[in-house]
């Protein structure tokens, strides 16, 4: 089963823990926590979200992302993953990345990535 955009960010977030010690920290039970890792599951409610953030202790950026993420099952995985690999990708950018229609068979994210970047920089000079 292929993994979600959420599930990518959990695990990603899980790091080095095993599920079971996830759902130990968290008071969420592990086989639930595979499912979202997996995209089995896609939706969780805010509550179980708390749970597992704070059990995982993010920084800002990674719980941001994982709230939305919980909030919004279609983001690409390839997204997901292309934001994981630069930690300088701010919240605000991701979600603006969310946004971007991408015409043609693969995204570039990194090209959009930097004319959202130049837009803002733009807005903020002016």
């Amino acid at each position: 089963m292929p993994a979600s955009a959420l599930g990518i960010w959990l695990k990603g977030l899980r790091g080095d823990l095993s599920l079971r010690e996830l759902a130990q920290r968290s008071g969420v039970d592990h086989a639930y926590i595979y499912r979202l890792e997996t995209g089995a599951k896609e939706a969780p409610s805010d509550e179980v979200v708390n749970k597992l953030l704070g059990a995982l202790t993010p920084s800002e950026r990674g719980a941001e992302i994982l709230r939305f993420l919980s909030r919004n099952p279609n983001v690409d995985p390839r997204l997901t993953e292309f934001a994981w690999a630069d930690d300088k990708i701010s919240f605000e950018e991701f979600h603006m990345l969310t946004t971007v229609v991408n015409r043609g068979a693969r995204p570039d994210y990194a090209t959009s990535l930097a004319r959202i970047r130049r837009f803002m920089s733009e807005d903020n000079d002016g």
